[in-house]
This record gives structure tokens, sequence and C-alpha cells, in this order.
């Protein structure tokens, strides 16, 4: 589990990048559970949370005139 705290520590990139690495393993995380493997179902809750947290700071973090970004992979 991420903390806040620790992610407002991240800068804008920083952010960015930790936010492909939650998706990315959310992706495998509903690979592995789709076939199965039982200890990937806890791991997917706490992933899921870090990914909101990491978008929350992002839009908290984009300047008020910015249009958000629109995510494509869903």
């Amino acid at each position: 589990m991420t903390k806040i705290a620790e992610l407002r520590e991240l800068g804008a990139s920083d952010l960015e990048q930790r936010e492909r690495e939650l998706a990315e393993q959310l992706f495998r995380l509903r690979l592995q559970k789709s076939m199965g493997q039982e200890e990937a179902a806890g791991k997917l809750l706490q992933t899921r949370r870090d990914l909101a947290r990491v978008k929350t700071l992002l839009r908290e973090v984009a300047p008020a005139g910015a249009t958000p970004k629109v995510d494509t992979d869903a």
C-alpha cells in the first residue's frame, strides 16, 4: 500500500510514471485472476486503490485551465 503522503512528495512526471506502472500491474493481476489464481484478488483491490490515489493527485497538480488526459486504454 502506498501512503498518500509518500505520493504527494513526487513530482507530476513521477506520478505519471507511477500511473503507467500501476495500470500495467492492474492488467497483469486481472489476467491472473481470470486464470484462477486466488492470491491475485487481494493485490488487485490494493492496486486499484493505489491507481486511484495517483490519478487523484495528478488532477490536483494539473493547472486549472488544462484539459484532463483521457484514458483510452479502458
